[in-house]
């Protein structure tokens, strides 16, 4: 019997994907180990071995398929001793196989037609004139209006025979049932059509025509991200704190660790932030917490910096582990292989998985300040705005000053006002005198 192949969990998260690619064709051989697609997850695409040996009989899912749910048979194998024989017939796990439900379909006795072909003219006589709200996009009702169509002999080809653009282009005139003018008349005058959300026009209901965009499809890592996003930003309640650091001791200090580091390493501000926040965590450890759901918190024992890295689609996390326990060298080539790899999504998912706090740093960007959406279940973000000179207050008199601002948002269930305030306080203290950092 053909050994089903699965759409496999690759984080604990993970409950649908996108299969990217196969590394594979139907009639392939396989052993174990052997690569044979790629996986798109919520945060990267990864390389699917092979668990079973044996050829290929059937694909089940076609390149590109986004949704395709955890444990769905994605592929058919063949055993040494089975030919393609052994697939007919044969049903996957709970999941249909898409050629027998074509088979299924009822035929149609009359002569066959594309969706955009016009339906016969007895159809077009059915549809009402009057009485019945005829449905039709604005923009269907605008090119009708212009070009003297009555709505009432047009079949709608969108969602439950809504009258939509291609409709409009494609109907030829021959069924009109009353004059143009009177017909325009009556639209013109007619009710407002409900809002409705169309594929071809679904910017329609906010009065914005289908030729003035184009619409792209999202992939999976903008979608999982969406999804979680809004579900923190509307159940968690949080709150921010900002603080100013001033940096001109720290831009000192990094200057002095690179004119001493090994060849190829250079210790870069963010570097030292992500230190400065693991001492942090370690000097008040309440904050390095996360919410149960069950109404339990987790106290954490270590220090797991993730960093927020952008990507093309998005931004994934990758995690300095124990940062406070590591020198900056090691944190700098950390921090460079991850980023490399997180841009190619080449990145394990235990390496952007478990982390118990945020950073997020958009100073590079010129961005002043700004306030990050938590990334549950941790318990904090901290987000970065750029250093630059200030004036300042010194002894009474006026200075200048390199100044960042940073905000740090907050789980309120784990980490309380009092809490967060002990906890930037210690952050600028790290930053501001960072050869503390060293004792």
């Amino acid at each position: 019997m053909p050994i089903e192949v699965l759409m496999p969990a690759l984080s604990p998260t993970m409950e649908e994907g996108t299969l990217a690619r196969w590394l594979v064709k139907e009639g392939d051989s396989v052993a174990s180990g052997d690569l044979i697609a790629e996986i798109e997850t919520d945060k990267a695409t990864m390389e699917v071995e092979a668990v079973d040996e044996g050829k290929i009989g059937k694909l089940l899912v076609a390149e590109g398929s986004d949704g395709v749910k955890v444990n769905e048979v994605i592929a058919l194998l063949l055993e040494d001793d089975e030919d393609a024989s052994a697939l007919e017939g044969f049903k996957a796990g709970g999941a249909a196989a898409p050629a027998p439900a074509k088979e299924s379909a009822p035929a149609t006795p009359s002569k066959p037609e594309t969706a955009a072909t016009p339906a016969p003219e007895p159809v077009k006589a059915a549809t009402p004139a009057t009485g019945d709200r005829i449905k039709a996009s604005p923009l269907a009702r605008r090119m009708a209006t212009q070009s003297g169509i009555d709505l009432s002999a047009v079949v709608g080809s969108g969602p439950n025979g809504r009258i939509v653009k291609r409709d409009i282009e494609s109907f030829d005139g021959k069924t009109a049932g009353a004059p143009a003018a009177t017909s325009v008349a009556s639209a013109m005058t007619a009710p407002d059509t409900p809002r409705e959300i169309s594929q071809d026009e679904p910017l329609a209901a906010y009065g914005i025509s289908a030729d003035r965009y184009v619409v792209e499809k999202a992939d999976n890592i903008t979608k999982i991200s969406a999804k979680r996003l809004s579900e923190s930003f509307r159940d968690v309640p949080h709150f921010p704190l900002n603080v100013d650091c001033e940096l001109d001791r720290l831009l000192a200090f990094r200057k002095e660790m690179n004119e001493r580091a090994p060849d190829g390493v250079k210790v870069s501000v963010n570097d030292i932030l992500i230190k400065a926040a693991g001492l942090a965590l370690k000097f008040v450890p309440e904050a390095n917490s996360s919410w149960i759901e069950d109404g339990r918190i987790a106290r954490h024992k270590h220090a797991d910096v993730s960093v927020a890295v952008a990507i093309e689609g998005g931004l994934i996390t990758p995690i300095i582990r124990d940062a406070d326990t590591k020198g900056l060298a090691q944190i700098s080539s950390e921090m460079k292989d991850l980023a490399a790899r997180a841009r190619d999504r080449k990145l394990k998912p235990e390496e952007f998985q478990g982390g118990t706090f945020s950073l997020s740093n958009l100073g590079m960007f010129g961005i002043k300040s700004f306030a990050s959406i938590l990334n549950p279940p941790q318990g904090m973000i901290l987000s970065v705005g750029a250093g630059e000179e200030r004036p300042v207050v010194k002894d009474g008199a006026l200075a200048k000053a390199t100044v960042m601002t940073v905000t740090l948002t907050c789980d309120h269930r784990v980490v309380d006002g009092a809490t967060g305030a002990k906890w930037i306080a210690a952050f600028k203290g790290f930053v501001e005198d960072p050869m503390t950092m060293l004792m």
